[in-house]
């Protein structure tokens, strides 16, 4: 069972609300397992983890708010996520019968909005996505939370890797973690040797790990997702390797000081292009992409040249720019005051850079 604030539920009531009047719309049902989280206060309705839709929906009305599902889901909406408190009415109807839609249509009035396709309603995902970008008071502390404890996982399991071990065998243990912690992950890669440098995304494989190995992970607990990265090597870190990090890591920082509310997301992926120039790779970004907007969603947006997407106050991001061989990731909030970056290192080496007034303490290469 999960505690949740009445608050930021009310709060997030009222944002669908508000999008209820601007649009003249009667109804809007939230399916998508992002937006059910974000609309529930981190409401689960995940069966299979890999799912974009999940088992039972929110349908909101000016007035009213339901939830709507089969009968084998209902127990588990009322009395594990907490379904009724909020102020949700359960909807069920019999799992062999396929009366969703008749039911949603009877409850959501004539002028029906979605998140996804669904029959009779007007797909307002466009306009939904945008009401989860600034995080509320009560998601930044439990995202603080979250981007620790993945730190920390990541970290321990990184530092245990020994010669030999199998790719697929350092996620298995990062798996283990991360669920004791209350976590499971979205996207996990751990990359052995010369796969870090041949592939940007190095699903694990039964290749053995000899000399250096990197751990990225996408962690989500109650909907809200952390993207970080760690490298380890055995013996000492070669030089041009060392330098290529520390110019990776640099690009990174300088993203992420230009993270600034108000502006516009271009603006941080220009400044990446410019920085991997300083720095002798004026073409390592067109590689791979450099990352963006995080919250409920890996990526709610990618950003490039033509991104029109504002940065919001108390926006999540993750920068994930790449050099052959090296890569710099960590999630952070977009704030008037400055980048707050909530991943920090926790039991791995540190080094210190600096880009646009800011000094950003980020993890180095822990040598085992």
């Amino acid at each position: 069972m999960f505690e949740f604030s009445q608050d930021e539920v009310a709060e997030k009531k009222r944002l669908i609300r508000g999008l209820l009047e601007e649009t003249g719309l009667t109804g809007i049902y939230l399916k998508k397992t992002a937006n059910f989280s974000w609309v529930t206060a981190g409401g689960y309705n995940i069966v299979g983890l890999s799912t974009e839709l999940g088992v039972a929906g929110v349908l909101l009305t000016p007035d009213r708010g339901f939830v709507v599902c089969s009968n084998i889901e209902v127990p588990r909406m009322e009395q594990e996520e907490r379904l009724v408190e909020q102020g949700y009415e359960i909807v069920g109807f019999p799992w062999y019968e396929d009366r969703e839609a008749a039911l949603v249509a009877s409850l959501g009035g004539p002028r029906l909005g979605a998140d996804h396709a669904f029959p009779g309603a007007v797909d307002v995902s466009g306009k939904i996505n945008p009401l989860r970008y600034s995080l509320t008071s009560w998601e930044i502390a439990r995202y603080r939370g979250q981007a620790r404890e993945t730190a920390r996982a990541a970290e321990e399991t990184a530092l245990e890797i020994r010669p030999g071990d199998e790719e697929r065998a350092v996620v298995g243990r990062l798996s283990d973690r991360l669920w004791s912690r209350g976590m499971d992950f979205i996207v996990a890669f751990c990359a052995a040797d010369d796969r870090i440098s041949r592939y940007r995304h190095p699903v694990a494989t039964d290749a053995k790990i000899r000399k250096r190995a990197m751990i990225s992970v996408n962690s989500r607990r109650r909907g809200l997702i952390v993207s970080i990265t760690r490298f380890v090597q055995f013996g000492k870190v070669p030089g041009d390797l060392q330098r290529r990090y520390e110019d990776n890591v640099y690009v990174d920082s300088v993203m992420m000081a230009a993270t600034k509310p108000g502006r516009p997301a271009s603006e941080v992926f220009q400044a990446a292009v410019r920085a991997y120039a300083e720095k002798g790779y004026p073409d390592e970004y067109k590689l791979h992409h450099q990352g963006g907007a995080i919250g409920y969603i890996g990526r709610d947006y990618k950003a490039t040249e033509r991104t029109t997407e504002i940065i919001r106050e108390n926006q999540a991001f993750t920068w994930n720019p790449s050099i052959t061989g090296a890569k710099s990731e960590d999630t952070m909030l977009a704030s008037s005051s400055g980048p707050i970056v909530l991943s920090e290192p926790v039991i791995f080496p540190t080094i210190l850079s600096e880009a646009g007034g800011f000094v950003f303490r980020r993890p180095g290469i822990a040598e085992l």
